[in-house]
């Protein structure tokens, strides 16, 4: 048995972006940077940024955390065990991406929008939003993973402005709508993929994420893949300083898939353990998802409107076992 193959590409074919203009005030250098956006938007779905705004050091601190996290027992790590929110520890084995897949060879652990009891939409009860789930245990995990937070979510907001400018509306189009994001960070181990597991095994099966946007940190380790439009599987190199950026369900939704969310899948075949941390960067949970917001002519709309949250918690609900209540 073996793992599932990937063809190996250029790093180039997958477009590195330096996205520091989406920072200042020249509008001609931010809609140049919005039209490379566009075009690996459409073109694959996926692409890299440098300059991103986020310091290396708060990288660094962010993997050494992490790293630390997972190298507790798990008996100690089950003392964050993840609640309905969907914050805390994910062991082994709780989820997979479709029905019939493996399970995910990787452990997680989830973070969010620190949100009090007396938030108004915490008292109203809406799903995934809420206080954070930190451990005890480990108190430098709180700051660590929060600073790192706050930076990527600057980050994605540049990411909008650019998006915005490159569907030909105004810079700010995007910003009140993730104002208060549903925003989750991912704290992602993957240990080492015997061969013997199989082809059809993963660390990540191949799925697509559900939300806006995707912001990734990996490792130097590799393993993740992405599917082309010619329907092959290739490597997206890891490069240091960079991000990975790729397009969700509900972005492609927004934009009447003139943006593509493409698949993507984790293969760990180093031998290494593997480390990431994703931030998954989605609208409020009342956000309502129309195509025709971003169309010149709405009749050409392809999808009914939906709402952030009523789409997430329904692909939440079918992806993650902890959810799933018997009957």
């Amino acid at each position: 048995m073996n793992y599932a193959t990937a063809k190996t590409i250029r790093v180039e074919e997958i477009p590195v972006i330096d996205v520091a203009p989406l920072a200042g005030d020249d509008l001609a250098a931010q809609r140049a940077v919005a039209a490379q956006m566009r075009e690996a938007a459409e073109r694959i779905g996926f692409f890299y940024v440098r300059n991103h705004g986020v310091p290396q050091p708060v990288v660094d601190r962010m993997f050494a955390t992490s790293k630390a996290f997972f190298a507790l027992p798990p008996e100690t790590k089950a003392g964050v065990t993840i609640n309905e929110i969907h914050r805390g520890w994910l062991a082994v084995g709780q989820a997979k991406m479709y029905a019939g897949a493996k399970i995910d060879l990787k452990e997680s652990f989830l973070w969010g929008l620190e949100l009090g009891a007396d938030d108004p939409d915490v008292k109203a009860g809406k799903k995934l939003m809420g206080p954070n789930q930190w451990p005890s245990f480990m108190p430098e995990m709180r700051e660590a993973l929060s600073t790192y937070y706050d930076g990527i979510l600057g980050c994605g907001r540049r990411l909008l402005r650019g998006f915005a400018l490159s569907l030909n509306r105004p810079a700010d189009f995007f910003a009140s709508h993730f104002a208060k994001p549903l925003a989750r960070g991912s704290a992602i181990y993957y240990p080492p993929q015997p061969p013997d597991l199989g082809e059809t095994q993963f660390g990540v099966a191949p799925h697509t994420d559900y939300g806006g946007l995707t912001l990734l940190a990996q490792d130097m380790t590799g393993g993740l893949q992405v599917l082309n439009k010619a329907g092959e599987w290739v490597t997206a190199h890891p490069i240091p300083g960079t991000l990975v950026i790729n397009v969700g369900d509900l972005m492609a939704r927004w934009t009447n898939n003139r943006f593509s969310s493409n698949a993507h899948r984790v293969v760990n075949t180093s031998g290494r353990e593997r480390y990431s941390v994703a931030v998954f960067f989605d609208p409020a949970f009342d956000t309502v998802i129309d195509p025709r917001d971003l169309l010149d002519d709405p009749t050409t709309a392809k999808y009914p409107a939906t709402t952030c949250g009523e789409y997430i918690v329904g692909r939440f609900d079918k992806a993650f076992k902890y959810r799933q209540r018997a009957g």
